[in-house]
C-alpha cells in the first residue's frame, strides 16, 4: 500500500509537497504523476481552489490529510467506481459513487482516505475559505441565518457525510466528458465550482444548522455507531440509549451529533440502509419481496412496499419489472 501524508487548503502553498509525495511533479495546472491518471488544480476566485482528479489506482493507497491551514472548508465530491473510504484507526465510511459521495468537511477534521487497488476515482475537491463564505452568500442573494456562528471554529465544526443531488450529480458527469486542460475546460470547471458552492449554501440556508463544535473523538464514535447501524440493518432498531453508550455520550449530545454529521436521526439513517441493502437484494434476483421484507424485519409486505416507494419512487414490484 502507497501510504503519503498531505494538507489541502484554497491557497495552493500545498502543492509541491503534494506532488512529491506522489512520487510526480507540477506541469502548469496538471500533476504529472506515474500512475498515468489526471490531477488538476485551478484556482476560481479568491479563496476558492478546485482540485480534479480521475485517476485509476493499480495499488492500494492511503492518504492522510492533516491540514496546516485549517480556515477552509471542503465540499468532496466523489464519484469512485470501487471501494473508497474514509478511514481512520478505529472508524471506516464508505464514499464513493453508490455510497455517501458528498462530504463537507472542516479543514479543523484530520482524515485519512484509502482507496482499494483497481478502483477509478472521478472526483472534485473544492476548498473556500470560511472567512469569505458569508460575502459569497451575499453576492449570490443567499441568505444564512447565524453564518457568523456558522463559520466560527470556537462555535461550531463543519462536518457533513451525504448524497449530492441529481443536479450535482449530472453537473460532474457532464464536465467529465471535457477534454481536460485549456481555456474552454478552466472556464467550464470554473462555473461547475461556483455552482456547486451556490447550491450548497442554498441548502445550507434552507436546513436547519446545529451549531456545535466536534472533536476527533466524538466524530469518531458517530461512525463506528453509523457503520454499526449499516451492519446490523437486518436486525431490529437498536435503542438511543445503547447507541449512546457505545458512542460514550449522554442520550442528548448523540442525537445532537448524529443528526449534525449524517444529515438525519438515526432511526431515519437505519431505515434508509435498510431500503438500500433491499435494493440490492432485490437487483440480485434471489429473494422475493416477501422474503426481503422477513428478512429486514419490517412490519408486513405492505409496509416495506410502501417506505420503498417513498424513497426510491417506485415500488419493489414496479422496480423488479424495470430491472
Amino acid at each position: 500500500m502507497k501510504i503519503i501524508e498531505h494538507s489541502f487548503g484554497p491557497d495552493l502553498d500545498w502543492l509541491p509537497h503534494y506532488a512529491e509525495q506522489l512520487g510526480g511533479k507540477i506541469d502548469g495546472n496538471f500533476i504529472i504523476a506515474p500512475d498515468n491518471g489526471i490531477r488538476y488544480i485551478l484556482p476560481c476566485g479568491e479563496g476558492i481552489s478546485a482540485f480534479y482528479v480521475d485517476v485509476t489506482y493499480n495499488s492500494d493507497f492511503h492518504k492522510i490529510q492533516k491540514n496546516r491551514d485549517t480556515d477552509f472548508i471542503g465540499l468532496y465530491y466523489n464519484l469512485t467506481d470501487g471501494e473508497a473510504t474514509l478511514t481512520a484507526r478505529d472508524f471506516m465510511y464508505n464514499v464513493s459513487r453508490w455510497h455517501y459521495n458528498l462530504s463537507v468537511i472542516d479543514g479543523l477534521i484530520n482524515t485519512d482516505y484509502v482507496v482499494k487497488s483497481g478502483s477509478r476515482t472521478y472526483g472534485l475537491a473544492i476548498f473556500i475559505k470560511k472567512s469569505i463564505i458569508e460575502s459569497y452568500a451575499k453576492k449570490e442573494n443567499i441568505v444564512i441565518n447565524q453564518i457568523e456562528e456558522i463559520t466560527n471554529p470556537e462555535k461550531n465544526t463543519i462536518i457533513r457525510f451525504d448524497r449530492m443531488s441529481y443536479d450535482s450529480y449530472y453537473i460532474l458527469e457532464e464536465l467529465h466528458k471535457q477534454k481536460v486542460g485549456g481555456p474552454i475546460f478552466d472556464f467550464n470547471l470554473a462555473g461547475t465550482v461556483h455552482l456547486l458552492i451556490s447550491n450548497y449554501l442554498r441548502k445550507l440556508s434552507t436546513n436547519k444548522i446545529i451549531l456545535q463544535t466536534v472533536n476527533q473523538t466524538d466524530l469518531n464514535n458517530i461512525i463506528l455507531i453509523q457503520k454499526y447501524l449499516i451492519e446490523h440493518a437486518e436486525e431490529t432498531f437498536p435503542s438511543i440509549k445503547q447507541m449512546a453508550d457505545m458512542a460514550n455520550m449522554s442520550e442528548s449530545k448523540f442525537k445532537i451529533l448524529f443528526r449534525k454529521i449524517t444529515g438525519s436521526t438515526p432511526n431515519v439513517f437505519f431505515m434508509e440502509n435498510k431500503l438500500i441493502k433491499a435494493k440490492e437484494l432485490l437487483e440480485e434476483k434471489q429473494y422475493s419481496i416477501s422474503q426481503i421484507s422477513d428478512k429486514f424485519h419490517f412490519t408486513n409486505n405492505s409496509y416495506f412496499t410502501s417506505k420503498f416507494k417513498e424513497y426510491y419512487g417506485l415500488s419493489p414490484k414496479i422496480f423488479i419489472k424495470h430491472l
